[in-house]
């Protein structure tokens, strides 16, 4: 990652993480003891440290709570302004309209039903319905701050207010003449719900019930080693739990506390940093490669955070050796103990029974390390799955037994808790595809499953182009015995150099190795003949892209010839035109030149096991004359400019070609035939 071509130090990335790591630790002071109703108490005996009442739980709160609303009732407010208001309409609108409709004797009904009306409360529907529905029987009607209670039964809406004077009137009167009157006109509702008061009187009795059921004295005994926590003292621990975690509480105190995780937390990284720094320096100045590392700590660390602080399942369950077996497929075993103990380290700051859990995590680490040390093939992920299971089985029942001498205090739970932790460890097979695809990685299962020669690719060059089949399997050989002589990555290097040369399946006849009897170069021009060997590289490219191989091994087929001259060509049209001037881009390979060790080796080997075919007698001297020839010239052109490769480096390599290329051409001695 780089800004304006600043490239930002690795110690910023780990000082992010910790950063990251300490903001999401659990923030309330912890408590250093874990307990479980029905369980045995595996720490010593615990007396109370001070006063602290004994909490009811919150079921029994909300039970008190529940008792008190039983007998609650809620509050509503009455207007009687209402009432004279409507009774004042209704004598205005007799004395001009209804008394055209009907006599004295319904305005006296119609009056003296809205009084009746009105004092029993007319309220919205909406209000009723409510009431109802809460299975209110009585309310508190509030009038001049008085309150008296008043029954739902006797509430009226309007609609059911209407009703009530048109269905109970004498038989004296008429109904058609009271519905001509439209009384519904002077109903309104008088009695409102008053929220205020509501929730002011509410939370006063809520207020009164107690969230303590009694208290414990300082000093007093509470539980010891080996006791059953019964129901009683589960509370008691229950409420000592939360007197302690309140009293870390404070914007002082805490930030006390983020410091102290900060700082221990950045001790830890700064572990991991130092043994990059000391002894995977190449690892240290990849940023990929550091961005890679430290998301297998950040991951398992916020996983962790997150389980114990919202109680979302047993922490056991969390695959922590998956990071370990990735680490490892991608890099050493080395670098991935290292980096699974800073995670576990990290992650037993917040776990309960950290000593538990730092020995499982260490044991499960161990046997990655041991059944991964020779990783080429997937089966060996979930091979070491299954030992890790088995591991962590043995030593949770071994430090059970050792602790509590009981078999029946073992929690048989914890096995069914590995059990999904081995089917989450084997979806490694799965992760390890997927991360090589994001980060670009190429682990040793892939390299090893492309090296097999019965992979459609290479089969397909086998069938295709013998002799070019010949000389890659050759060429490995060189290649990858050179690369573990000078450091570089030998399985790599050997991966790469049986795929170097695909793109002459596209021209297989063309290439001399492939040849019989007919060269089809002797009907072309040396330019044109030059442009089709060259773009077998081009070629191989787009096979290599087709069939989806790691950008590493297209790597190869692109750079095995560099910014190189198809010489043969090159040279012979240059000794026909001497005086001539030739454009070289015709005859240049696209490359670009090596730039990694191993794309290094496998240009000098390509080359010297190519031309050493030419040679008439494998002499050493021959031999030995030929690779330096080839090695010194790729030098002198510049192609091997960019490769990290030392002085030295390129002796021994030249060195290496020298002893494999004499036992690959030694004679063999003549059978002699038997006499008769």
């Amino acid at each position: 990652m780089t800004v304006k071509n600043f490239k930002i130090p690795s110690a910023v990335y780990f000082i992010v993480t910790a950063l990251l790591i300490a903001y999401f630790f659990p923030r309330e002071g912890k408590f250093r003891y874990q307990f479980f109703e029905g369980k045995p108490w595996k720490y010593g005996l615990l007396t109370a440290p001070s006063n602290f009442p004994i909490y009811k739980t919150d079921k029994e709160v909300a039970l008190e709570k529940d008792s008190v609303l039983k007998d609650f009732k809620p509050y509503y407010k009455i207007n009687r302004t209402i009432e004279a208001a409507q009774k004042e309409k209704l004598r205005k609108d007799y004395a001009t309209t209804l008394k055209h409709i009907a006599g004295s004797s319904y305005m006296q009904y119609v009056e003296h039903s809205l009084s009746n009306l009105y004092a029993r409360g007319i309220v919205s529907y909406e209000s009723l319905n409510q009431l109802n529905k809460d299975n209110y029987a009585e309310i508190n009607v509030v009038e001049n701050n008085v309150s008296k209670t008043h029954f739902v039964s006797d509430l009226f809406t309007v609609k059911t207010a209407y009703e009530f004077i048109i269905n109970n009137c004498p038989p004296r009167l008429d109904k058609k003449v009271l519905k001509a009157c439209d009384i519904n006109n002077y109903l309104v509702e008088n009695v409102s719900y008053d929220s205020t008061m509501t929730a002011r009187v509410k939370d006063e009795l809520l207020q009164n019930v107690s969230l303590a059921s009694g208290m414990v004295q300082a000093g007093e005994r509470i539980v010891d080693r080996g006791e059953i926590i019964d129901g009683y003292t589960y509370n008691v621990l229950r409420s000592l739990k939360i007197v302690y975690e309140n009293k870390t509480g404070g914007n002082q105190r805490m930030g006390m506390i983020l410091g102290g995780q900060f700082v221990l937390v950045m001790g830890i990284m700064l572990c991991m940093w130092l043994y990059l720094w000391s002894f995977r320096v190449k690892i240290f100045h990849n940023q990929r490669s550091v961005i890679f590392l430290l998301l297998t700590i950040i991951v398992p660390c916020l996983l962790t955070e997150f389980c114990v602080t919202y109680g979302l399942f047993n922490v056991y369950i969390l695959p922590y050796a998956i990071a370990p077996i990735v680490v490892r497929t991608f890099f050493d075993s080395r670098t991935a103990l290292f980096m699974h103990l800073v995670t576990i380290l990290l992650c037993s700051l917040m776990v309960p029974f950290p000593h538990e859990f730092l020995l499982l995590q260490t044991v499960a680490g161990m046997v990655v390390t041991f059944s991964l040390k020779e990783l080429s093939e997937r089966s060996q992920l979930i091979r070491s799955s299954f030992f890790i299971f088995i591991a962590y089985v043995i030593i949770y029942l071994s430090l059970a037994v050792y602790q509590e001498a009981d078999f029946q205090k073992i929690n048989w739970m914890m096995l069914l808790y590995f059990g999904i932790n081995f089917i989450l460890l084997t979806f490694a097979y799965l992760l390890v595809y997927m991360l090589e695809k994001t980060f670009g990685y190429v682990s040793s299962i892939t390299l090893v499953e492309l090296s097999n020669i019965n992979n459609p690719l290479l089969k397909s060059l086998s069938e295709t182009c013998p002799g070019t089949f010949q000389h890659s399997l050759h060429v490995s050989i060189l290649a990858a015995d050179a690369a573990s002589r000078v450091g570089a990555n030998s399985q790599l290097v050997r991966t790469g150099a049986l795929y170097h040369d695909i793109g002459k399946m596209s021209n297989p006849a063309f290439f001399t190795e492939n040849q019989s009897s007919v060269n089809p170069h002797e009907k072309l021009s040396l330019d044109e003949s030059a442009q089709i060997i060259i773009s077998h590289v081009t070629e191989g490219v787009k096979i290599a892209e087709k069939a989806m191989l790691p950008k590493a091994i297209i790597n190869f087929i692109r750079t095995h010839h560099g910014n190189g001259k198809a010489k043969y060509f090159y040279n012979s049209l240059k000794n026909l035109n001497p005086d001539q001037e030739i454009d070289e881009s015709l005859f240049t390979y696209p490359g670009p030149n090596p730039f990694t060790k191993e794309t290094a080796i496998l240009m000098m080997a390509d080359a010297v096991e190519a031309t050493s075919r030419s040679l008439k007698e494998y002499t050493e001297e021959n031999i030995k004359e030929v690779v330096n020839r080839i090695v010194e010239g790729q030098i002198a052109d510049g192609l091997l400019r960019n490769t990290p490769l030392t002085y030295r480096d390129v002796e021994t390599i030249k060195n290496v070609f020298c002893e494999k290329l004499k036992t690959m051409y030694h004679t063999r001695i003549s059978y002699p035939d038997l006499k008769k």
